[in-house]
């Protein structure tokens, strides 16, 4: 990460406040994880604050799919289409970007 000066985050990455989020903190969150965010990653991290807001939490995989798939179709609202923008696990990955709370069943 460049040498701006980093919210308080949890020992796993994830903000203890996700007021204190902004797309280019996210941006730096992804370089974390070796990722380069794209139209598609914007999408489900939009959605995941969608769903942080509405739900009050973080989804775990299964919520997640099934919101992607109401949201935005059949397509996107599948794990292998989550695991090729988020690898190992989508879920976490994402709403760490996304600066929301660890999903509660994630490890």
């Amino acid at each position: 990460m460049t040498g701006t000066l980093l919210p308080p985050m949890t020992t796993e990455g994830f903000l203890v406040s996700a007021a204190d989020w902004n797309a280019e903190l996210a941006q730096q969150i992804a370089a974390g994880e070796d990722l380069c965010l794209t139209p598609e990653h914007w999408e489900v991290i939009e959605l995941l604050r969608e769903y942080y807001a509405t739900f009050d939490s973080s989804p775990a995989m299964r919520a997640l799919v099934k919101f992607c798939k109401i949201r935005l179709g059949e397509e996107k609202g599948r794990s292998i289409y989550l695991l090729k923008l988020f690898p190992g696990s989508p879920a976490k990955i994402a709403s760490k970007i996304a600066g929301l709370p660890k999903p509660a069943n994630c490890l």
